[in-house]
Protein backbone atom coordinates (compact mmCIF):
# COMPACT_ATOMS: atom_id res chain seq x y z
CA UNK A 1 0.00 0.00 0.00
CA UNK A 2 1.11 3.54 -0.75
CA UNK A 3 0.23 6.71 1.11
CA UNK A 4 0.38 10.22 -0.29
CA UNK A 5 0.53 13.29 1.93
CA UNK A 6 -0.02 16.69 0.41
CA UNK A 7 0.81 20.08 1.82
CA UNK A 8 1.01 23.70 0.81
CA UNK A 9 -2.46 24.84 -0.16
CA UNK A 10 -4.05 28.02 1.10
CA UNK A 11 -5.47 31.43 0.28
CA UNK A 12 -3.56 33.88 -1.88
CA UNK A 13 -4.33 37.03 -3.80
CA UNK A 14 -4.31 37.07 -7.57
CA UNK A 15 -0.76 37.39 -8.86
CA UNK A 16 0.64 35.60 -5.84
CA UNK A 17 2.42 32.26 -5.54
CA UNK A 18 1.96 28.97 -3.74
CA UNK A 19 3.96 25.76 -3.66
CA UNK A 20 2.31 22.38 -3.27
CA UNK A 21 4.20 19.30 -2.17
CA UNK A 22 3.32 15.62 -2.12
CA UNK A 23 5.29 12.85 -0.43
CA UNK A 24 4.72 9.19 -1.26
CA UNK A 25 5.57 6.41 1.17
CA UNK A 26 4.94 2.70 1.54
CA UNK A 27 5.51 -0.22 -0.81
CA UNK A 28 7.13 1.55 -3.77
CA UNK A 29 9.24 -0.48 -6.19
CA UNK A 30 9.26 2.15 -8.89
CA UNK A 31 7.39 5.30 -9.86
CA UNK A 32 6.03 5.54 -13.37
CA UNK A 33 4.32 8.92 -13.13
CA UNK A 34 3.76 11.75 -10.70
CA UNK A 35 1.31 14.54 -11.30
CA UNK A 36 -1.12 17.15 -10.10
CA UNK A 37 -4.80 17.43 -10.91
CA UNK A 38 -7.47 19.84 -9.77
CA UNK A 39 -11.20 19.83 -9.32
CA UNK A 40 -13.88 22.43 -8.69
CA UNK A 41 -17.39 21.62 -7.43
CA UNK A 42 -19.55 20.13 -10.14
CA UNK A 43 -16.66 19.63 -12.53
CA UNK A 44 -14.52 16.67 -13.44
CA UNK A 45 -11.00 16.39 -12.13
CA UNK A 46 -8.61 17.85 -14.68
CA UNK A 47 -4.93 17.42 -15.34
CA UNK A 48 -2.66 20.28 -14.29
CA UNK A 49 0.83 18.84 -14.80
CA UNK A 50 2.64 15.52 -14.94
CA UNK A 51 6.26 14.46 -14.81
CA UNK A 52 7.50 11.18 -16.24
CA UNK A 53 11.16 10.29 -16.31
CA UNK A 54 12.11 13.94 -16.04
CA UNK A 55 9.78 15.07 -18.81
CA UNK A 56 7.03 17.42 -17.72
CA UNK A 57 3.74 18.27 -19.41
CA UNK A 58 1.26 21.00 -18.54
CA UNK A 59 -2.31 21.94 -19.20
CA UNK A 60 -2.50 24.94 -21.53
CA UNK A 61 -4.15 27.01 -18.79
CA UNK A 62 -1.08 26.82 -16.55
CA UNK A 63 1.81 26.79 -19.01
CA UNK A 64 4.38 29.43 -18.19
CA UNK A 65 3.00 29.92 -14.67
CA UNK A 66 3.28 26.52 -12.99
CA UNK A 67 6.34 24.30 -12.68
CA UNK A 68 6.29 20.65 -11.64
CA UNK A 69 9.34 18.98 -10.18
CA UNK A 70 10.14 15.69 -8.52
CA UNK A 71 12.75 14.16 -6.28
CA UNK A 72 12.87 10.48 -7.11
CA UNK A 73 15.16 9.67 -4.20
CA UNK A 74 12.59 11.04 -1.76
CA UNK A 75 9.48 10.07 -3.76
CA UNK A 76 8.20 13.62 -3.71
CA UNK A 77 6.58 15.84 -6.30
CA UNK A 78 6.05 19.58 -6.05
CA UNK A 79 4.09 22.18 -7.96
CA UNK A 80 5.29 25.76 -7.94
CA UNK A 81 2.39 28.02 -8.88
CA UNK A 82 3.16 31.61 -9.83
CA UNK A 83 0.98 34.45 -11.07
CA UNK A 84 -2.08 32.71 -9.70
CA UNK A 85 -5.48 33.65 -11.06
CA UNK A 86 -8.95 33.33 -9.50
CA UNK A 87 -9.74 30.59 -12.02
CA UNK A 88 -6.96 28.49 -10.47
CA UNK A 89 -9.13 28.11 -7.38
CA UNK A 90 -9.75 24.40 -6.85
CA UNK A 91 -8.89 21.39 -4.77
CA UNK A 92 -5.55 20.10 -5.98
CA UNK A 93 -4.78 16.39 -5.91
CA UNK A 94 -1.47 14.63 -6.18
CA UNK A 95 -1.41 11.41 -8.22
CA UNK A 96 1.33 8.80 -8.28
CA UNK A 97 1.49 5.70 -10.46
CA UNK A 98 3.57 3.04 -8.77
CA UNK A 99 5.12 -0.01 -10.39
CA UNK A 100 5.47 -3.36 -8.65
CA UNK A 101 8.14 -6.04 -8.94
CA UNK A 102 5.64 -8.12 -10.88
CA UNK A 103 5.27 -5.45 -13.54
CA UNK A 104 1.85 -4.19 -12.48
CA UNK A 105 1.00 -0.54 -11.99
CA UNK A 106 -1.34 1.07 -9.49
CA UNK A 107 -2.40 4.68 -9.13
CA UNK A 108 -2.82 6.48 -5.86
CA UNK A 109 -4.33 9.85 -5.02
CA UNK A 110 -3.58 12.31 -2.28
CA UNK A 111 -6.28 13.65 0.01
CA UNK A 112 -6.49 16.97 -1.80
CA UNK A 113 -5.48 20.46 -0.75
CA UNK A 114 -7.56 23.60 -1.25
CA UNK A 115 -6.10 26.47 -3.25
CA UNK A 116 -8.13 29.67 -3.21
CA UNK A 117 -7.12 32.72 -5.24
CA UNK A 118 -8.92 35.95 -4.43
CA UNK A 119 -9.34 38.73 -6.98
Amino acid sequence: QVQLVESGGGLVQAGGSLRLSCAASGSIFSIALMGWYRQTPGDQRELVATIIGGRSDYADAVKGRFTISSDNAKNTVSLQMNNLKPEDTAVYYCKVVVGTRGGNQFQYWGQGTQVTVSS
